[in-house]
């Protein structure tokens, strides 16, 4: 089946019909939906499905006469953000199984196993941990750590994976026969568009995370409460959020308040608790720290006055991500490909920390705009990034 037919397949899971962006949580009868069509792509390639506990799966194809060298990964994720786009994630993924196809086509045969992966709950849309799927496969978390997230809706992680028919108590993906990773992935920016080129990369990814902002105050009538009278944390926040904004455009790095919510979020109410979630991201580990210490502070700040409270928690948080060097420039070689860096978070950053050699190739986007249904990809850019990361595991599995 070729990528465009691939591709069709997928556009209609888990899209709204109203804005036209996809819901693809983790564990719901979209994402469970991917996973099945994803292991009927694998078995009709003659693949070796694996799936672990949490969903995390993996499709081999094996070596005619194994050598015994380390395994190439490759592969994304299914799931999506609220009211996210159609690429990020599912390109890398059946632009991996292309690219087997291609590879196929052209009558090569691997030295190595090549694995195409699909990571669970890569954009923790779900249960707010990003890359949950990958972390817990690497170590980087534990099943302890986690199993006691709740979604939006007060679902424990343990029961929402328990419901989508899996097992959480079961065992998870071992990666330790792998030597490499690639990941494919839509360029989330515009320096593919910039440069003129359709393939790019990666270089680094930017450290970034995610912090709980919880604004304490008074519930209060709105008509009879004079405004001296008031203990609105719904100030405070108004002012942090001014605040992120400007102290991100201070030193050019990024601050996003996304998410609200306010108890008990009446018209005619002040409220008495206001929860905001920050998404924070910058070009090192010390200017992440220092742009949300100086947020905070500035929180604070405007909490005492106005007779609330705040307290911040760092809810997931990931350190800076240099990808192998080497590696990179030895793939960027094999199209003159332009080497650059990402402020978006990746499975492949997770795999990398854990010491497995990890690179990536972008695929040029062309309005740059991504996390939102806007976000799309020039079929010819897509087959281009096919043929691209064929070049790629053939030169890593030769």
């Amino acid at each position: 089946m070729t990528f465009e037919a691939m591709w069709r397949e997928l556009l209609p899971v888990g899209r709204s019909a109203t804005s036209g962006g996809y819901h693809r949580q983790p564990w719901t009868s979209a994402e469970s939906e991917l996973r099945a069509w994803f292991a009927e792509a694998a078995l009709a390639r003659g693949l070796e499905l694996e799936t672990d506990a949490m969903g995390n799966q993996v499709g081999w194809w094996r070596p005619v006469a194994p050598t015994g060298l380390p395994a190439v990964l490759t592969g994304s994720h299914l799931d999506s953000v609220l009211d996210g786009g159609a690429f990020d994630g599912p390109l890398g993924v059946v632009s991996a199984l292309a690219a087997l196809d291609v590879l196929r086509d052209r009558g090569f045969e691997p030295a190595r196993a090549i694995g195409v992966s699909v990571f669970t709950e890569e954009e923790g849309s779900r249960f707010g941990l990003a890359c949950l799927g990958s972390r817990l496969v690497t170590g980087a978390t534990s099943w302890e750590a986690v199993s006691r997230r709740q979604d939006r809706d007060g679902v424990y992680l343990g029961d929402a994976v328990s419901a989508s028919g899996l097992d959480p108590s079961g065992d998870l993906l071992s990666l330790v026969d792998v030597g490499c990773f690639v990941e494919l992935h839509v360029e989330q920016g515009r320096d593919l568009v910039d440069r003129d080129v359709a393939v790019g990369v990666a270089s680094q990814i930017w450290p970034h995370g995610r912090y709980r902002f919880d604004f304490t105050g008074e519930a209060n009538h709105a008509g009879t409460t004079r405004m001296e009278d008031r203990r609105d944390p719904m100030l405070t926040y108004a002012m942090t959020v001014l605040a992120a904004n400007k102290q991100a455009r201070l030193v050019d790095q990024r601050a996003t308040f996304g998410r609200l919510e306010v108890t008990p979020n009446g018209t005619n109410a002040v409220p008495s608790r206001v929860t905001a979630w920050l998404d924070a991201r910058c070009s090192t580990d010390d200017a992440l720290a220092e742009l949300v210490e100086t947020i905070s502070r500035q929180g604070l700040d405007r909490a005492s006055r106005d007779g609330t409270s705040l307290t911040v928690t760092a809810e997931s948080v990931s350190s800076s991500v240099t990808f192998d060097l080497d590696l990179a420039r030895d793939l960027a070689a094999i199209g003159d490909w332009p080497i650059i860096a990402t402020q978006a978070g990746h499975d492949a950053g997770i795999l990398s920390a854990a010491g497995i050699p990890t690179a990536m190739l972008f695929v040029r986007n062309p309005t740059g705009v991504s996390h939102s249904p806007a976000e799309s990809a020039e079929m010819a850019d897509c087959l281009a990034g096919v043929e691209a990361l064929a070049d790629t595991l053939a030169k890593l599995t030769s």
